[in-house]
């Protein structure tokens, strides 16, 4: 691939109905690239985690997704409260999310892990009040 493409998209806060549009139009995208189907699956994941992470906790936000050379790199970046304590949020299971979020079937704590189990590299730049991003690659080749 000689020159990256670059993608954007605004999450919307509390709408699960929109939760998964970028990362089902980056798969596409990524399909259509003819990229492995290991790779393709690997982003999708991690990328879907991280939508609905931004829906039930960061009150939306945006992602950046860059595909190119050895890598596909994704920028997740929400406007919620940030991660007090992140050691605590990536353990499996341990989740925040209200009763009505875990009612609908999500919330599960699955999250943060999941997104770190399908990416080759994960990043998370949060404080209390300042929201959190979360950068993750998924190697290519």
């Amino acid at each position: 691939m000689s020159e990256s493409i670059k993608l954007t998209y605004n999450v919307p806060g509390d709408d699960f109905t929109r939760a998964g549009e970028a990362s089902s139009d980056v798969k596409g995208v990524l399909k259509k690239l003819g990229l492995s189907p290991v790779v393709v699956r690997k982003v999708a994941i991690a990328m879907y985690e991280g939508e609905i992470n931004m829906v039930i906790h960061g009150g939306g936000g945006q992602i950046a997704v860059e595909i190119g050379g050895e890598d596909i790199r994704m920028s997740l970046s929400d406007h919620g409260p940030g991660i007090p304590d992140i050691a605590l949020a990536m353990q499996e299971g341990w989740s925040t999310a209200p009763e009505e979020v875990r009612n609908l079937g999500f919330g599960a704590g699955m999250g943060l892990p999941n997104m770190k189990k399908y990416s080759d590299k994960m990043e998370i730049i949060s404080a209390p009040g300042e929201g959190t991003t979360v950068n993750m690659m998924v190697r290519i080749a």
